[in-house]
Order: structure tokens, then C-alpha cells, then sequence
């Protein structure tokens, strides 16, 4: 239901053609539909732009609204509608991995770098969410966590399944709302619900037996991040391999390019990792180091610089780490390359003399 007569007045206006009134209507809601739209396709970029459908979307069929229901459900159901149609005409395909792990590992199944099209979200934008607190749109991302091993994690479900695990268990509708968005039964609904959970916990860890809400970082956490951040741009292998665990793992994106290749890659294991790692912290050609911190989905996140110490010159934009942090030791580092860094309001060069960790 509209909450109040003012909305009411102003949802109403909305319809009837009222294109400011319908603007901030609609802007109210922003940032809540780019999260569900992120939920249901995994990428930053393709959530903006179904956001931006869903208005368009909305502006068109404004005359079926009706005022029996909330406007925020109404747009709800349009971009969830949104989003299935983007996908119905998307090809998409998940690679295989043979990434084994320990039964009761913190970590994932599969790194999140094995759905291709996963981009981190930039907390600064959830903070305008989140901060609604005992608000339904607040709900949207308190109840249900937005780390990327969830994300990652609802990608692998099918289509509607995915609509379904997150209309009823992030969002909390009911069965009979969400089978009337998505023209279906509610039995309909509850069992694909129940298959949804079913698959979803074989790719979240083997520990995790609830989705556990996102929590603010311990100060603990922050000074391990600063200490990563200070031992990679001092090239400090003997620094990291303390802040690292046993069974760390690191990943990267396709399309990374430099001497991480052009194609995904995962591994796992203290010794493997700093192997992995040694072209840009040893020898001559060791890279010099930029670091600045930042976060994303409620996970600690570095955006790292890198410069050819030959050169001298301005740092270039290199990658957007994400860091899960367990134990008091980095337990894994998924690697995006730099094109989310606009979205993180992260610039693509750093001045020659610019503070090397900041």
C-alpha cells in the first residue's frame, strides 16, 4: 500500500503524467533496483541500464499502476521483468572448473572470476540504501548478504529460480506475490524456491549454513589490509606470506592483461600464490606500486597502480582487488581488471609523486 496520503498524492500525479512528480518518485527507489537488478545479473554496468529500462519502462505503461499497490512493488515487478528479458535474449556461459577444496573450507566451491560477467558494487552506493534503517528498501540489503561469493554463487541458478530465491528470501515477498509478478502458481513458486536453495548451497562454502547480513569491518581487519597494502607496494614477499592463510586463493578476470595473461585464472595455496605473484615483486622487473583502499560488497577491496620503474612516469589503473578476510589472515583476493574503477569514483592515472599506499 502507499504509505501515506502524500505519496499517494504524488504516485497519483505520477500516472497521470506528471513528469517531475514521477522523476522523484522513481529516483527514491535508484539505488534499491540497482541492487536487485545486480542480484539478478551479476554485473555493475548491465544493473545501471536495466535500471534505467525499468524507468523507461515505467514512464510508459504508468497507467497500469494501480494504487491498491505500492509503487515501489510496482517497480519491483517491472524490473524484475526487466532483467528476465534482458537475460532471455542474453547468451551467457559458465566455464568449468576443477577447483577442489576442502569439505568445510571457508571458501567457495569456485573463485567468483568463474562467472565472466561478475563486477563488483561499490559500497559508497549502498550507503543511501542501507542507511534507511526498518525501511523496506533498507531490507533489500540488510536481510541478504552482497558478497561476492553470494552473488557469484545466484549465477549459477536458473533464470527464474534465481528470480524466485531472491523475490521470496531477500526480499521477503510472499509466494502468491511472487507467482502473480512472474505469471506463475504459487505451489510453482515454492518449488522452485526449494530446488534454488537446494543447488544454491552447492556453490556457497561448505561452512556457511545461513547468508549471513554484511557487518561492518573490525579495526583488526583494516590493519591487515593497510599491512597488504604497505608489503605489496614494498614488494615485501616474506610480509605477505604472514598476512597470507595456508590455503589462500587468488583469481583474476579474463581480459587482465600484463603479466597476469589475457585469460581467467585461479590458484590456490600460500606457496602457489606468491609464485604466481613473483613477476611483479621480483628482479628488475618488478613493478612499482600504487595502492588505494576502498570496499565493495561489504568485502574490503584495493585498487592498485602500477608503474615500470624504468619509466618514472604517472601510475596507471592496474586492478580492483576484493579481499576476504578470515582469521586475522587474507584468505582470498579476487582480481577485477580497471575498468570498474569510474564506478568506484577511483581515477585511471595517479601523479608520479602520489602517496604510494592511501
Amino acid at each position: 500500500m502507499i504509505e501515506n496520503d502524500t505519496d499517494a498524492a504524488v504516485a497519483a500525479a505520477a500516472k497521470a503524467g506528471d513528469e517531475a512528480a514521477f522523476s522523484g518518485l522513481v529516483e527514491r527507489h535508484r539505488r534499491e533496483l540497482q541492487v536487485h537488478c545486480y542480484r539478478m545479473l551479476g554485473s555493475y554496468d548491465e544493473a545501471e541500464d536495466q535500471v534505467q529500462e525499468t524507468f523507461l519502462r515505467a514512464w510508459r505503461r504508468r497507467e497500469t499502476y494501480q494504487a491498491k499497490a505500492s509503487f515501489r512493488a510496482w517497480l519491483y515487478r517491472i524490473a524484475t521483468n526487466a532483467c528476465l528479458d534482458f537475460l532471455d535474449a542474453t547468451t551467457r556461459k559458465l566455464p568449468t572448473l576443477d577447483l577442489p577444496v576442502a569439505e568445510d573450507s571457508d571458501l567457495a566451491p569456485r573463485p567468483a572470476v568463474a562467472v565472466p560477467w561478475l563486477q563488483p558494487y561499490p559500497d559508497h552506493l549502498l550507503e543511501s540504501v542501507a542507511d534507511k534503517d526498518g525501511e523496506p528498501d533498507a531490507v533489500a540489503v540488510a536481510r541478504e548478504t552482497i558478497e561476492l561469493a553470494f552473488l557469484a554463487a545466484i549465477q549459477h541458478l536458473p533464470v527464474r529460480t534465481r528470480a524466485v530465491l531472491i523475490l521470496r528470501d531477500v526480499l521477503g515477498w510472499s509466494a502468491k506475490e511472487a507467482a502473480s509478478l512472474l505469471e506463475t502458481t504459487p505451489a510453482s513458486v515454492n518449488s522452485a524456491l526449494q530446488r534454488g536453495r537446494t543447488e544454491l548451497k552447492e556453490h556457497l562454502p561448505a561452512r556457511r549454513a545461513e547468508w549471513r547480513p554484511a557487518t561492518a569491518a573490525s579495526a583488526d581487519e583494516r590493519a591487515i589490509v593497510r599491512r597488504y597494502m604497505t608489503a605489496v607496494v614494498e614488494c615485501d614477499e616474506d610480509a605477505l606470506a604472514e598476512l597470507l592463510r595456508d590455503d589462500v586463493r587468488c583469481s583474476h578476470q579474463a581480459g587482465a592483461g600484463g603479466w597476469m595473461g589475457p585469460d581467467p585464472a585461479w590458484y590456490g595455496g600460500l606457496a602457489e600464490v606468491l609464485e604466481g605473484w613473483a613477476p611483479a615483486l621480483r628482479g628488475p622487473d618488478a613493478l612499482d606500486f600504487a595502492m588505494r583502499l576502498t570496499s565493495a560488497n561489504g568485502q574490503h577491496a584495493v585498487a592498485s597502480y602500477i608503474r615500470w620503474p624504468s619509466e618514472g612516469r604517472e601510475f596507471h589503473a592496474f586492478a580492483l582487488d576484493v579481499l576476504s578476510i578470515m582469521d586475522g589472515k587474507v584468505a582470498e583476493v579476487v582480481n577485477f581488471v580497471p575498468g570498474v574503477f569510474p564506478s568506484f569514483g577511483l581515477p585511471m592515472t595517479l601523479p608520479a609523486d602520489a602517496e604510494r599506499v592511501g
